[in-house]
């Protein structure tokens, strides 16, 4: 079973981050430009939230206003559910479902190691599911 440190070494092990004092509108200039869904929010290097596309859209309707002069902290998510490299693709998932999050960042030791989506999960069991039925058909042929 595939682990989070097995889809790290796929996508790699960048991460996106931004300060809480930062203007929100920065924050969704820069997922624009990376195209990404959330920022990890990082305080004297240390994670203290994260900020993600739905964090603006639910708070916006609930504030019922632009985020003209809002800043990140304003908006971002402070509980942040996380994994480690050696969390199972399938512990992720039922985190991401159970929590209705789409992004995870990655501690090692306390310290980030990146973060996943939940279309890197997807991506994942799709390419372990076609390298299932290859080996399969292999077999049934005598390959």
């Amino acid at each position: 079973m595939d682990t989070v440190k097995d889809i790290l070494k796929y996508k790699g092990v960048n991460y996106y981050w931004i300060s809480q004092d930062d203007l929100a509108i920065n924050a969704l200039q820069k997922m624009s430009e990376k195209d990404i869904g959330a920022l990890i929010v990082l305080e004297k290097g240390k994670m203290i939230g994260i900020f993600s596309e739905r964090d603006y859209a639910r708070k916006m309707v609930s504030m019922g206003k632009s985020c003209d002069g809002l800043k990140v902290s304003d908006m971002m998510s402070k509980k942040v559910y996380y994994v480690t490299p050696e969390t199972s693709v399938n512990d992720c998932m039922t985190l991401m479902t159970d929590k209705h999050i789409r992004h995870l960042p990655v501690l090692d030791n306390n310290d980030i190691a990146g973060m996943v989506s939940i279309g890197d999960l997807v991506n994942n069991i799709i390419y372990q599911q076609k390298s299932m039925i290859t080996s399969l058909e292999n077999y049934i042929i005598g390959v």
